[in-house]
């Protein structure tokens, strides 16, 4: 494990600390991460010498909801830890690999549906609506959600923009940024040094930050307003893009609630200049054969 997987689980200590038998479950979450990260909370209960309860308070005087909770997240810092071999290698012998990354992805959906904060992607949406301009900053895989939020953004009618975090553009595009925009940084699997820069830049700059990921990173939750957390494991070296996408395409959607006239104009400009263009393939004219 990296040095901040500790630190960031003793910075989440009570003030008046742990109990005991609490304290047992949190030296098993340091020492054994990968056993953590996987393992039943029946399991980590016998490795800690305590019962299922105890495990399960443990984990809400840490801030979480139950275990399930802060076991996503142990197992995301787990997996962002390890290289892309590595994480192939944790999910060897899962049986028919495209069954298992749908069963995976359905369990993620799942997750995200109980999680979901419909303040949080409100605040979001509203902010966007009031910026100047949005920069989405995102890069490997996942700059596919990034381009996708952006681009159903821009055709809500609101001045979005991705940039993968790699292009030198995201450092001309930060440096443009001003207390009447927001940035929203994406970071799956491991975390950019140039996205963490980037959230701290558009912060000091008085932009609003948020930040979707699958391990909030103290390096970018200091910088963000709000970490939307979405599970992203895969089932191969990859991290799935299914939960991220459907949390931004939730986004948008509360995005073009906000000013629904807004948006049906910029939809149906959009539409005039695709058939002025001749983007779309049209049917032929003539009767369909039988």
């Amino acid at each position: 494990m990296d040095d901040g997987f500790e630190d960031w689980l003793r910075d989440r200590l009570p003030e008046r600390g742990l109990r005991p038998k609490s304290a047992a479950v949190l030296e098993v979450l340091v020492s054994q991460p990968r056993r953590a990260s996987f393992g039943s909370t029946a399991e980590l209960a016998q490795l800690a010498g305590v019962n299922v309860a105890t495990v399960t308070r443990t984990a809400q005087a840490l801030g979480f909801a139950g275990w399930p909770a802060l076991q996503q997240e142990l197992r995301a810092r787990y997996m962002s830890s390890l290289s892309a071999p590595q994480v192939a290698e944790e999910h060897r012998g899962v049986g028919s690999p495209g069954a298992a990354s749908i069963r995976r992805d359905l369990d993620s959906l799942a997750i995200l549906n109980r999680r979901f904060d419909e303040k949080v992607i409100s605040d979001v949406a509203q902010a966007i609506a009031a910026a100047r301009r949005t920069l989405v900053i995102a890069d490997g895989s996942y700059a596919a959600v990034g381009i996708a939020f952006a681009h159903n953004a821009r055709l809500a009618g609101y001045d979005v923009h991705a940039v993968q975090t790699g292009d030198a553009e995201l450092a001309n595009q930060t440096a443009k940024l001003t207390s009447d925009d927001v940035l929203v940084a994406i970071s799956f699997w491991r975390l950019y040094e140039s996205t963490v820069l980037a959230a701290d830049e558009a912060k000091r700059r008085g932009a609003r930050v948020f930040a979707i990921t699958d391990a909030a990173s103290p390096a970018l939750a200091d910088a963000a307003e709000h970490v939307l957390m979405v599970p992203t494991e895969g089932v191969t070296f990859f991290p799935s893009l299914t939960a991220g996408m459907a949390l931004v395409q939730a986004i948008v959607a509360q995005l073009a609630a906000v000013d629904p006239e807004r948006t049906n104009e910029s939809i149906e400009a959009a539409e005039a200049m695709w058939t002025r263009f001749d983007l779309l393939h049209r049917r032929p004219t003539g009767k369909p054969r039988t």
